[in-house]
């Protein structure tokens, strides 16, 4: 039979594996999300409608670099 000690290192050594299987599997999951993401990019870049409006479209960070007020 264990004693408290070993029985409590036991259950830390439990409880931390199980924190590093949470962790495993989150960045597993997040992995997925951004091969997906991926995909959809390389797809909707494939078409040339969806490539030609890409490259019209300025964004908020585009507007920022040619702001004369920001970059003083």
């Amino acid at each position: 039979m264990l004693n408290w000690l070993q029985m409590g290192a036991l259950l830390a050594i439990l409880f931390r594996l199980g924190h590093t299987f949470k962790l495993i599997a989150s960045t597993q999951q997040e992995l997925r999300r951004a091969i997906h993401h991926l995909g959809e990019h390389r797809v909707a870049s494939s078409f040339p409608s969806a490539r030609v409006h890409d490259e019209s479209t300025i964004g908020t960070d585009h507007l920022t670099r040619l702001s004369p007020a920001v970059n003083r």
